[in-house]
């Protein structure tokens, strides 16, 4: 069990060296269960992701043009998974949405920090629940836990199984959305992502891209 550990400027970076270092660290395997059955993926054992500035702009991953290559996130894709971490509504054919077990916690933590300050272990956005066992595609992200600390907000995420290639940098940069908001209504910065996982993969149908990319650094 190799643990990597990655420090990164801003959410582009983080992207960029997880992606480089998944080619050379990463384990191949076939997927026995769950999405994707079948195919195969390169995977982090278990992966640490400090972002010392995750509020620099532009917050998802641009590649030279040259390259050929598309952006892993379209510029119209954030906004939508923003509302869909913030929102309690779900439609008819979801299981779950993350916003629908977000949304009232955020209000929550809010609550709990404005009322009673900032020195307690209490604050966790919770995604995960025990009946999760039971479905075929549980939530890929378990918990937001959350820290002010030195006048910031800090989010710590893990998430069970992460695609790399364009769920991590949705993910993140929809999340520092949501870490920004709060933090201006708490009246403190937004501080660091310190993101972990024990599932960040790269689908097999993606390798040529992230090699490709390396290639051309």
């Amino acid at each position: 069990m190799n643990h990597t550990v990655i420090k990164a400027t801003d959410i582009p970076d983080a992207w960029h060296q997880c992606l480089f270092a998944i080619l050379d660290v990463g384990r191949e395997f076939t997927i026995d269960r769950g999405s994707y059955e079948g195919q195969k993926r390169l995977e982090f054992d278990y992966v640490t992701v400090e972002i010392n500035y995750p509020g620099t702009r532009p917050l998802i991953p641009k590649l030279p043009p040259h390259l050929g290559i598309p952006d892993p996130v379209e510029d119209d894709y954030l906004e939508g998974y923003y509302h869909y971490l913030v929102s309690p509504i779900k439609s008819e054919n979801e299981t779950y949405t993350y916003g629908e077990r977000l949304s009232r916690q955020i209000q929550r933590v809010l609550d709990i920090y404005s009322r009673h300050g900032y020195r307690n272990n209490q604050c966790v956005l919770q995604v995960a629940q025990p009946s999760d066992i039971d479905l075929s595609d549980p939530p890929c992200l378990r918990h937001i836990d959350t820290r002010i600390q030195d006048d910031a907000l800090h989010f710590f995420p893990y998430f069970r199984s992460w695609d790399l290639w364009g769920g991590f940098p949705a993910n993140l940069a929809a999340m520092r959305m949501v870490q920004e908001d709060m933090a201006e209504f708490l009246g403190v910065k937004a501080g660091k992502i310190i993101a972990s996982s024990k599932g960040l993969h790269l689908y097999d149908y993606v390798w040529p891209l992230a090699r490709a990319r390396r290639a051309a650094q």
